[in-house]
């Protein structure tokens, strides 16, 4: 019963002041929405690519320049050598039986024009395998064939929004597009993607790796993509692939991996970064902490009387001391409320752009937060508040 005559009694004495308490409220309020919409942003882009990985299957193998570290040391791969066509059409050339397809990828950034429109895109290049590995299929007309790889035809399968961009409401099919002041025919369009981590997955032109090695020139690939037959032939495959690389390359500084350690080195990375940008938002916490701190020190001060008052009619120190700590808890765990509510209908608005999502944790991590920081930032005041000595607090002015 005390309990609650305590908790009526602090939310009265709020409610006497409401501006003062939501404005005391506002840095726990930002604080929580802003960790809220960060981590939304982060599990969402996670639980885009975890989808992306799942297409793969279980029998995709990377290969990538440098080496990729798991762990807390882990970061992006330092490559001494290049992974290039040559050693892609090596690795074909004695491929093993427990491989299927070998698919180089190629990516940079270009600029798109038709006609008077023109945009900064991704260009991809790569084989016609690639499509059958990551499960991309065209809205409309066909992706490439491996024929038109090896004839270096200058045809392009585009994302969505490059379509929609370059030709409104026009159909792309065999409409021509310049890819870096260089022409193509468009002979697909994608299905639509989404957006990850902010990025446009739809604004992309895929074109033959041949064309693409002839466009920009390089001998160099991104990546190469090698599927086996099956998720038991992986090892096997990983050793044949790891005796060619190791007898055509100068250093040792490649990296094989499956998909389920690509998908975790990513997801690792994606956890830390989203982690550290939560720990930004948090120091908001604190800055709103310490106001609810001086705000109660004010109000102890300007309750001086009420407090002799009460001391003088039996009320206990404890009594004083759970009002004020009371009062600090419900300013900031209502803040914590009102955050995780915008925080919530933000990443709903962000939806319509990139995925996002909310997890239950996060919430209780919001609401946990603030009420910790009411308890620690509202401790202080409180002490002072129950300290008071009766004569002196009604003699005040």
């Amino acid at each position: 019963m005390e309990i609650l005559e305590t908790i009526n009694s602090a939310q009265e004495a709020l409610r006497i002041n409401k501006l003062r308490s939501f404005l005391t409220s506002l840095g726990i309020i930002i604080g929580v929405a802003a960790i809220i919409l960060l981590i939304s942003i982060g599990s969402g882009l996670q639980s885009y690519i975890s989808a992306q990985f799942e297409k793969l299957g279980t029998n995709t193998i990377f290969i990538l320049p440098g080496k990729v570290q798991f762990g807390p040391q882990g970061g992006p791969p330092r490559a001494v050598n290049k992974i290039t066509f040559k050693l892609a059409e090596k690795l074909e050339k004695e491929k093993s039986e427990a491989i299927i397809d070998i698919a180089p990828f190629i990516e940079i950034n270009i600029t798109a024009t038709y006609r008077n429109k023109s945009k900064v895109t991704t260009l991809a290049g790569t084989r016609s395998t690639y499509f059958s590995i990551f499960d991309i299929k065209t809205e409309s007309g066909r992706p490439f064939s491996e024929k038109d790889n090896q004839t270096s035809r200058k045809v392009a399968v585009i994302g969505k929004t490059l379509a929609s961009d370059l030709y409104s409401a026009q159909d792309p099919i065999g409409q021509t597009i310049s890819l870096s002041k260089k022409s193509f025919t468009v002979i697909g369009v994608l299905e639509p993607q989404g957006n990850v981590g902010g990025v446009d997955v739809d604004n992309q032109a895929i074109i033959p790796l041949n064309s693409a090695r002839a466009l920009t020139g390089s001998d160099q690939v991104n990546s190469i993509l090698v599927r086996t037959t099956s998720a038991q032939t992986i090892p096997t495959a990983k050793t044949h692939v790891e005796k060619i690389l190791k007898r055509t390359l100068s250093e040792d500084d490649f990296s094989i991996l499956t998909q389920e350690q690509l998908l975790s080195s990513i997801l690792q990375i994606l956890g830390v970064l989203t982690f550290a940008l939560g720990g930004i938002a948090a120091i908001s916490l604190i800055v709103g902490g310490v106001g609810i701190s001086n705000i109660m020190l004010v109000s102890v001060t300007e309750r001086t009387r009420e407090i002799g008052l009460r001391k003088a009619v039996g009320a206990r120190s404890g009594d004083i001391l759970g009002q004020f700590l009371t009062e600090a808890v419900i300013l900031s765990i209502s803040g914590g409320a009102i955050g995780i509510l915008i925080g919530y209908l933000g990443s709903l608005a962000l939806a319509r752009f990139i995925q996002t999502a909310v997890p239950l944790w996060a919430v209780l991590l919001g609401f946990g937060f603030s009420s910790l920081v009411g308890i620690i930032f509202g401790v202080a005041p409180a002490i002072r508040a129950s300290r008071l000595e009766p004569i002196v607090a009604l003699r005040h002015e």
